[in-house]
């Protein structure tokens, strides 16, 4: 065994021999237990950042772990391809995003293998092969053919200068984030799927994830879907019907006005000869959809002229267009109560509308000032129903209307249906066809894939799709007439939302999925960011119930169990520009002056030597320039010291701080640990363990060994502390530095290695392979059992505890583990110790805790 750690020499020899052997290829096995562990995949942005080097050692960890258990891995990777940022990159480089995306596949991919992740590269995918979205073209049109996706009109956030749909997120002080331009609000048609149809389904699953899935991700999705029970309430207006839903019918007698969408019909009908509301309407359309710009934006309203008319009173109260009223949203009007909604009483306040009180505090207490009373409470001021409370009030008015057909209970849903297509080219084209003598008609299967064409030039302006005849221009599949293929391309939320289950079954070139899915699936640990606790879960929960409806899977939930990993941050530096914007500099190129506990005092620039200004601790980030650069680790301390200082400096779940102090920490421990076994090794021969002949500090260091073999088996399997893992082997290791060189001893110490060797291995696995090797076993560590406690180690023939007098420590004594409390007391009573700290009064009472601890209580 070579005397020095060389990580360079050590990561190839061992990545050699995995791919010799092909270790980490996965076959189903239908007689032994599969455990299948996925790490959210990655989009080919170019180059790691250390958010994925956590998020994929963790799923490495409990892989590797899970195998040495004994379960068939399934452990696969692949590629979130399509997307905006490839058309951008396209833009700026003036290269095809097809190019661009396999590019920067091609060199994470190298990134990935470097640092030892142990994945199933034959099982490899990438969302923009044809061979991936043929199948995702399949099930749109299998999906359309049950009544699950339809194409209709709906509001969206319009770039006028790229010509494309922007989501929420993309429109910033109003204005799309990459042209700049004033962003509008058009009625566009658009494709969906009918999500809501599974909004209970998918409300109750969250129940069967308890204790499963991190309580705050559960809480996201349940407010998400958002049920809530109600009434749809029918008011008159003229000889139309107006309809709200409420969930406060008990503030029915307090509504004074009706609040409509600038898109409502009745809105459009009132403006057609009413020039200043028209304006008004179409001043609304330049509005965000987003629900929490529209919390944030100025209120505006304007009266129709159009009167409903009250269903219980009779009266007429009048219709107003408000800028905060969505289409989109339940029927595009709400009932209004100022009394008893704030933002219906800011808008009263504003437009000088009246405000009449139906609910009192249950105390009497009067209505606040200048705000709106929301709570719940005794009805007033509303007739016969005046004194019920709001429950009572909810159900008798709910009734009254039912009875009248003016009204009916309904369970309503804050989740919408799923719009799926985006006028961007860099994604799955929309497998439908427009014919003008048959309508819209899906791209029969025979036809599939559709096939993106790759070699275009992106300006920005507007998709190449829109203007490349070869492929819009089509015959009609049913007619055979001249038709139109479907231009909109695909949200990127579709291919990740079933990558997963492909993983089971990825050259399978005859469905989308085979058997295979129903061994593997559900996943048993899924990890990835918070940010995705929405939106990808929850498309991913609703594809894997459409595709078990289509008979492709057996399960609903698509995974098991969720961890959700924290942030990785660190110190941001940076300069002060003359306008007096923040220019970042990389903490790569700053020097720090440290105080005596390692805490920055000042920074200078490597280039110039010049303050720097010490910003905060962030997330590492392109804007803020604070990122690391794992090649650059990884080519300076080996994989091994990455994966050992992730694991090591924090639990999953919390914020890791990247401490360039902490890296060369986890550096020199594996040196530490390299010479300690290396050191072992030259004392040959080593013994053969005799259980049966070792005395009691023999028995003490073998006692640490499995106490430290069951915890760490608790905190890597059952508790994710990997942390807390690494550290208990630490600690073993200097016990076993100290141990009284003996023949038995070098025994115990060659078990001890060996257990933490294999301990380690999860986390770094190409020096654990060396040192396996340097112990004297010649096979693939990965491939070895993980280590077992033996009980009988741990049993202690004598136990240290602690002796009190009054409270407070006042010695400490080693004692038979068998000793009665009788002879405890006589052992505890006869030291030297707690004789003088009694100070010859008598004892009053001895509390004796078994094993632990004996407090004398003197007067």
């Amino acid at each position: 065994m070579h005397p020095q750690y060389s990580p360079d020499n050590i990561e190839a020899e061992v990545k050699a021999r995995w791919e010799t052997e092909q270790v980490f290829k996965t076959i189903e096995k239908p007689n032994q237990e599969k455990f299948y562990c996925l790490s959210m995949f990655p989009y080919p942005s170019g180059r790691l950042h250390m958010g994925h080097v956590r998020n994929y050692t963790i799923g490495d960890v409990i892989s590797r772990y899970q195998r040495m258990l004994g379960k068939n891995v399934l452990q696969p990777m692949g590629w979130d391809a399509f997307g905006l940022p490839a058309e951008n990159a396209a833009i700026q480089n003036k290269v095809p995003p097809a190019k661009w995306t396999r590019e920067n596949i091609a060199y994470m991919k190298k990134q990935l293998q470097s640092l030892g992740f142990a994945y199933d590269w034959d099982r490899e995918i990438a969302t923009c092969n044809p061979e991936y979205y043929r199948w995702e073209q399949w099930f749109f049109t299998q999906l359309y053919k049950k009544g699950l996706v339809y194409k209709k009109t709906s509001p969206v956030n319009w770039d006028p200068v790229d010509n494309t749909v922007l989501a929420n997120e993309q429109v910033i002080d109003g204005r799309g984030w990459r042209s700049g331009a004033l962003v509008e609000r058009r009625e566009i048609q658009q494709w969906f799927l009918k999500i809501t149809d599974y909004a209970q389904e998918l409300l109750d699953g969250l129940d069967e994830l308890a204790e499963k899935w991190p309580e705050a991700v559960r809480i996201m999705q349940r407010n998400w879907i958002g049920r809530s029970e109600g009434v749809e309430i029918h008011f008159s207006v003229a000889q139309d019907t107006l309809t709200v839903y409420t969930t406060r019918p008990d503030t029915l007698l307090g509504a004074t006005y009706v609040a409509i969408a600038a898109e409502h019909p009745l809105a459009q009908k009132a403006a057609e000869n009413n020039p200043t509301l028209k304006a008004f309407l179409h001043d609304c359309a330049q509005t965000q959809t987003a629900e929490a710009a529209l919390e944030t934006m100025e209120k505006l309203g304007m009266d129709t002229g159009l009167r409903a008319t009250h269903p219980i009173t009779g009266q007429t109260i009048p219709v107003w267009v408000a800028n905060f009223v969505l289409m989109g949203y339940g029927t595009g009007a709400v009932m209004s109560v100022p009394a008893h909604d704030q933002r219906d009483y800011e808008f009263a306040q504003k437009y000088k509308l009246p405000i009449t009180q139906v609910i009192q505090a249950t105390d009497g207490s009067p209505m606040p000032d200048n705000m709106a009373m929301t709570e719940k409470g005794i009805l007033t001021n509303s007739g016969e129903f005046t004194g019920l409370s709001s429950e009572q009030a909810f159900i008798k008015i709910a009734e009254w209307l039912e009875a009248r057909q003016l009204g009916q209970r309904r369970v309503n849903y804050r989740l919408r249906d799923w719009g799926v297509s985006r006028q961007r080219y860099w994604g799955c084209p929309i497998p439908m066809i427009e014919c003008p003598h048959c309508g819209t008609v899906p791209v029969p299967e025979t036809d599939l894939p559709v096939l993106l064409p790759e070699n275009v030039e992106v300006t920005g302006a507007g998709s190449p799709l829109k203007k490349d005849p070869n492929f819009y221009q089509v015959k009609c599949p049913t007619c055979g007439a001249d038709a139109q293929r479907e231009t909109d391309t695909f949200d990127t939320f579709m291919e990740s939302s079933w990558y997963y289950a492909r993983y089971a079954s990825s050259d399978c070139k005859t469905s989308m999925l085979d058997q295979r899915a129903n061994y593997w699936l559900p996943v048993d640990q899924y990890i990835g960011g918070i940010e995705h606790a929405i939106l990808h879960l929850l498309y991913s929960r609703f594809f894997q119930r459409l595709m078990r409806d289509l008979g492709l899977v057996k399960n609903a939930e698509p995974f098991s169990r969720l961890l959700t990993q924290g942030m990785v941050i660190a110190e941001t530096f940076y300069r002060e520009g003359e306008d007096g914007k923040k220019h970042w500099i990389n903490p790569a190129d700053v020097d720090l002056q440290l105080d005596d506990k390692a805490r920055p005092l000042s920074a200078v620039l490597k280039t110039d030597g010049l303050p720097v200004i010490i910003g905060n601790t962030e997330k590492m980030s392109k804007s803020k320039n604070n990122g690391v650069d794992p090649q650059a680790m990884i080519e300076r301390y080996g994989a091994d010291t990455v994966r050992l200082f992730i694991m090591f400096a924090s639990p999953p779940e919390q914020s890791l701080e990247w401490s360039d102090a902490g890296v060369e920490g986890s550096h020199r421990f594996l040196k530490r640990l390299w010479k300690q076994v290396s050191d072992h090794v030259e004392k040959q021969p080593i013994p053969t363990l005799d259980t049966a002949q070792l005395s009691e500090a023999e028995r003490t260091l073998r006692r640490h060994v499995h106490e430290t073999i069951a915890k760490v088996s608790d905190d890597i399997g059952r508790r994710y502390t990997f942390n807390t893992a690494i550290a208990a082997c630490m600690e073993l290791l200097n016990h076993l530095s100290r141990a009284t060189d003996t023949s038995q001893t070098r025994a115990i110490i060659q078990e001890g290695l060996e257990s933490v060797v294999i301990m380690l291995s999860p986390i770094v696995p190409f020096i654990t392979q060396k040192l396996w090797e340097g112990l004297g076993h010649h096979d693939l560590l990965v491939n070895v059992p993980w280590v077992k406690t033996d009980e009988s180690a741990l049993v202690r023939t004598e136990v240290e505890i602690v002796v009190q007098v009054n409270g407070k420590l006042r010695s400490k004594l080693t004692i038979s583990a068998n000793a009665d409390q009788k002879t405890v007391e006589n052992l505890v009573l006869n030291d030297a110790n707690v004789i003088r700290f009694m100070e010859g009064k008598e004892a009053k009472k001895v509390v004796y805790i078994p094993q632990k601890l004996v407090n004398v209580v003197v007067g």
